[in-house]
């Protein structure tokens, strides 16, 4: 027995980038995973279901459609979010702001919503209700800048949605976990723009630069946190910020070397 089999797992965003890793790190540890996206990955793991975050409807059709063809949900991550507007508080229009809370964090907020009702559900081989919420933010959920500010407001957002999931949930005895992840850099299309701009080797280089283990996360690194976290392996992990950067959020780097003693 794999140590998922029998699990049913929905990955949001789940086409590319660390919901692509997400999805097939799962697969391969024995669950049934459904592949919730706009688009069909080209050599995706799992059965593909189109989904819009952004609209309850589609939430709701997602859900039932899981629950008639699978019978049961017992892992949802959500991964699909937006880069959005590059804009600060001056610049970034209403219709835009609006965008990116749609997708990023009212998209996550829908997700907890239907997901509870599902894992909350039994099933022959799932006597009791239980499961596992990993809600992908960002380190632009634990630190600022000026900019841009609809993607960092968005992933604060999902950082305490997190937390008062996971509180109500062991309120409520329901046997639900909810914890975030917050990425540094990593190597997805999220970065396409600055990769088009100075090519792909040389943009990694200057993002990983920035981070004090030297360099950019690939897709797989973060996927490992999430199985973990979508495991029993994390049983006494809820209300969690797992924080995966490479260090840069640990505190500022000495830039010059050591004088010579």
């Amino acid at each position: 027995m794999s140590e998922l089999s029998d699990r049913v797992a929905i990955v949001t965003g789940g086409a590319s980038g660390i919901g692509a890793a997400s999805a097939r790190l799962l697969h391969d540890a024995g669950a049934t995973v459904i592949v919730a996206d706009m688009q069909a990955a080209k050599d995706g793991a799992g059965r593909f279901v189109s989904h819009d975050v952004a609209s309850e409807q589609s939430w709701k059709a997602l859900l039932a459609d899981v629950l008639e063809r699978e019978g049961r949900l017992d892992i949802l991550v959500n991964n699909a979010g937006i880069s959005g507007a590059n804009g600060n508080v001056e610049t970034t229009t209403v219709e835009e702001w609006q965008r990116v809370q749609a997708i990023n964090s009212e998209g996550v907020f829908l997700g907890c919503k239907h997901a509870i009702e599902g894992m909350k559900r039994t099933a022959p081989r799932k006597p009791e209700g239980k499961g596992s919420i990993v809600n992908i933010s960002s380190i632009a959920g634990l630190v600022s800048g000026a900019g841009p500010i609809a993607y960092t407001a968005s992933k604060g957002a999902v950082r305490l949605l997190t937390k008062s999931v996971a509180l109500y949930c062991a309120e409520k005895k329901y046997g639900i976990r909810c914890n975030s992840v917050h990425p540094g850099g990593v190597d997805t299309a999220i970065f396409n723009p600055l990769w088009q701009a100075v090519g792909h080797e040389q943009g990694k280089a200057f993002i990983g630069a920035r981070h004090p283990i030297g360099r950019m996360a690939e897709p797989p690194e973060l996927g490992e946190v999430v199985l973990w976290l979508a495991s029993d392996r994390s049983s006494f992990v809820t209300g969690a910020e797992i924080v995966a950067d490479g260090g840069i959020t640990s505190g500022l780097m000495r830039r010059l070397p050591l004088a010579p003693s």
